[in-house]
């Protein structure tokens, strides 16, 4: 994409330095990802990509909009960092490299942030009256947790969930009749159905459950909403969007590369 005098630039510095400022996690979160910025391209940035899962998909796409800057909430650098820089990594990092691309990963953060992250804006979509942390993951809570404002049944609450995150959905439908006390953890939640249980709600949405999950939500007598675990990472990424270019007026744009999981 061209640019021209009037273009925003922002310095790739403070970008990072206000991200690095607003999703700074607390001391006692314990997250796998290497949060920060992972990959560093060219000090100007005019264009911002944001995107789910660092992927080469992703990266094209990032180079097709002339972005400058990418913002992932799945990273590259993991545990100790890179394996190796060969395969699949050399072909990545050679087109960030390649073309000045910076890329910038937050996991665990963009999860549990009370304000752009994917649970609080998932949360602030349905509405949630009253909400609180829920499901300690990491040494430190990452869901929330509240009430609906009026009583929804199943498939009521269903449809809520794929018209405000644009998917379709399953269900492990095993709840009361009507659904008023919920708790949301993005990506794959499963683990928290015995948490939602405990903490007598009716009902938990998360990403994605697993085999082992079903006989856990039927037991515990829970409704699970499953919207996709690439569904359910978007609304943090969207938040962190608009509140980027709200204060660095620069171009932002969502690469939207649906796993279908």
């Amino acid at each position: 994409m061209p640019t021209t005098a009037s273009t925003p630039v922002a310095p790739r510095a403070e970008i990072v330095r206000f991200l690095d400022d607003l999703l700074r996690p607390p001391p006692a979160c314990e997250d796998s990802s290497r949060n920060g910025l992972q990959v560093e391209g060219r000090p100007e940035v005019r264009r911002i990509a944001f995107g789910v899962d660092a992927c080469q998909a992703l990266f094209d796409a990032a180079v097709a909009e002339s972005a400058d800057f990418v913002v992932v909430h799945h990273g590259l650098i993991w545990g100790g960092g890179l394996r190796d820089v060969a395969g699949i990594n050399a072909r990545r990092l050679g087109t960030l490299l390649g073309h000045g691309i910076s890329l910038y990963a937050s996991h665990l953060p963009l999860d549990m942030h009370p304000e752009v992250g994917h649970n609080a804006e998932i949360a602030r979509r349905l509405d949630l009256r009253g909400r609180q942390p829920f499901f300690e993951y990491g040494g430190v809570p990452i869901g929330c947790q509240g009430e609906l404002p009026t009583p929804h049944s199943l498939p009521e609450l269903r449809a809520l969930v794929e018209r405000h995150l644009r998917t379709e959905t399953r269900a492990l439908p095993f709840g009361p009749d009507t659904v008023r006390r919920v708790g949301i953890v993005s990506g794959g939640g499963g683990d928290a159905i015995a948490a939602a249980a405990e903490a007598g709600l009716d009902g938990l949405i998360t990403g994605e459950v697993g085999h082992a999950n079903y006989h856990v939500a039927r037991e515990n007598r829970l409704h699970v909403i499953a919207a996709g675990h690439y569904r359910s990472e978007i609304p943090g990424l969207e938040c962190l969007m608009a509140r980027l270019r709200e204060r660095f007026g620069v171009a932002g744009v969502f690469l939207d590369l649906p796993t279908g999981c």
